[in-house]
């Protein structure tokens, strides 16, 4: 396995439709703190533009972000699991609390799903897109993952496809 020298995420950033309705959901009920928020006027390529840039900060430091540009076109569209979501770690309380959280505020809400090494559930943001919460079925379980095992499926899933295509 080689090392990294990334430490860790810092944001990921979204496209979003309103900033008030998407602080709503992942300050209020995520219970993320807003951390930041400022406009942009002018891109890094000197564009114009008329963008709010905002963040969401998790317990390690890391943040979700988001931009508002009503000015340019995007297509928001609902996500399924598996084609966009957002997946975060918390502990298993947690997972507990904000599954009633969910069905009580009336947010969509899924889950609780096991697999096998995580127990998660699924909420949709205000934007379309999916939010998982995570939680190691072991509280001390860093990840519950397994670099060789992933290899060697990469390598039969590879495999099969090629085999598809000939």
């Amino acid at each position: 396995m080689t090392k990294t020298d990334i430490q860790g995420l810092h944001h990921a950033a979204y496209r979003c439709r309103s900033s008030e309705a998407t602080r709503a959901f992942y300050e209020d009920f995520l219970e993320l703190p807003l951390v930041e928020a400022f406009p942009i006027t002018t891109t890094a390529t000197g564009r114009q533009a008329n963008v709010l840039h905002t963040f969401f900060q998790m317990a390690d430091g890391g943040c979700l972000a988001f931009f508002e540009a009503p000015d340019e076109a995007f297509e928001f569209k609902t996500q399924a699991d598996f084609d966009l979501h957002i997946a975060l770690r918390v502990n298993y309380p947690t997972l507990e609390r904000m599954l009633q959280k969910g069905r009580d505020s009336g947010i969509e809400t899924r889950g609780p799903s096991d697999h096998g090494f995580i127990h998660s559930i699924y909420f949709r943001d205000p934007n379309g897109y999916v939010v998982e919460l995570a939680a190691p079925v072991k509280e001390d379980q860093a990840s519950g993952f397994d670099p060789v095992r992933a290899r060697r499926r990469l390598d039969e899933w590879s495999a099969r496809a090629d085999a598809a295509t000939e």
